[in-house]
């Protein structure tokens, strides 16, 4: 971690809490820590004791504002009171780590989250008020569902879809992007042999539920959470090593170009409150503002956006020529 955050630049530490339990694919799943089982009050006395190592660590390496702590995946309803007792027992041990949640901001769980993640397909017309009222900041992630016709970054799908997901995530306001991976390439389920999954060979991303048999894999999509492919093209063969670094899909690559359009539009804001605050005349730039609106045919929601790349080129072209203007008022 030392070298990925402070040599390499990692912005943002994903935390998995030890002791906490958590729900994944629908099964609840209570840990235990020190030995001790989830609900004990040795449970609790212990749980208390590690995570304010944890914090205490983290504050010393300066790396508590990049930290969030994650534990419950995919929340839904019947689960607020399992996810009040457990950020609340966060925020009572380790109160300067904030606590991420997979799942649409709930009012009812409002002071309890510090960050959520929902699936992008959630964000749309009359949810701002609702992402308000549940407090705490918002990202978006890609859910293997629904696909077609929503944006899901898959290698059959338009080449647009990765690289729209910055102008959504600036469109909305939100303050991340959650990818479940950028390595999937095996699924023990599909490919239940000594023998991996070879992601050159098989583009499928297959689920890897433990609970499920082989012969029930489900078909998550094309791509889905693979961004990066290994080195060696013939898995699984051979004793050679490859030590070359993973191999970039265009995928990644158009998610980093869209990365870079949401670093256009931060820079060209910049230039226009600058100049608010300096008092100059609006007409220098009150024609640049309009450009910080997304346009309907760029991004409307998730299941209408540009499938044309020329019509974000053409936008980036505007505000590139927006921001050299400025530049030099």
């Amino acid at each position: 971690a030392r070298q990925t955050i402070d040599e390499l630049g990692l912005q943002t530490l994903i935390l998995k809490m030890p002791g906490m339990g958590s729900r994944v694919h629908g099964t609840w799943r209570p840990d235990t820590i020190a030995g001790f089982p989830q609900g004990s009050r040795r449970h609790r006395a212990a749980f208390a004791v590690a995570a304010r190592r944890i914090e205490d660590h983290l504050a010393e390496r300066g790396w508590l504002d990049k930290t969030y702590v994650t534990w419950f995946d995919e929340m839904r309803k019947g689960d607020y009171a399992a996810v009040r007792d457990g950020m609340a027992l966060l925020k009572e041990t380790a109160p300067r780590l904030r606590r991420l949640l997979h799942g649409e901001p709930y009012r009812e769980l409002a002071g309890y989250v510090d960050a959520w993640v929902a699936p992008l397909h959630w964000f749309g017309p009359g949810r701002t008020e609702k992402r308000k009222a549940a407090g705490g900041e918002t990202w978006w992630y890609q859910d293997e569902r629904p696909a077609t016709p929503h944006l899901f970054a898959a290698i059959d799908h338009p080449g647009t879809e990765p690289r729209l997901g910055p102008w959504a995530a600036w469109k909305y306001d939100l303050a991340g992007i959650w990818l479940p991976s950028a390595n999937y390439w095996h699924s023990s389920i599909a490919y239940p042999t000594d023998l991996p999954q070879n992601p050159w060979a098989d583009p499928m991303s297959w689920a890897s539920d433990r609970e499920r048999r082989a012969k029930h894999a489900t078909a998550w999509g094309n791509g889905y959470a693979r961004f990066l492919y290994p080195p060696n093209r013939v898995v699984g063969a051979g004793a050679v090593k490859r030590l070359g670094g993973p191999v970039p899909s265009l995928r990644w690559e158009l998610l980093r170009d869209g990365l870079e359009d949401y670093e256009y539009l931060w820079l060209l804001r910049s230039h226009i409150t600058r100049l608010k605050q300096s008092g100059a005349d609006p007409s220098l730039y009150r024609e640049a503002e309009r450009l910080l609106r997304v346009p309907d045919d760029l991004w409307t929601d998730s299941a209408h956006y540009a499938f044309d790349p020329e019509v974000v080129h053409a936008r980036r072209a505007e505000i590139a020529k927006a921001i050299e203007r400025l530049s030099g008022l």
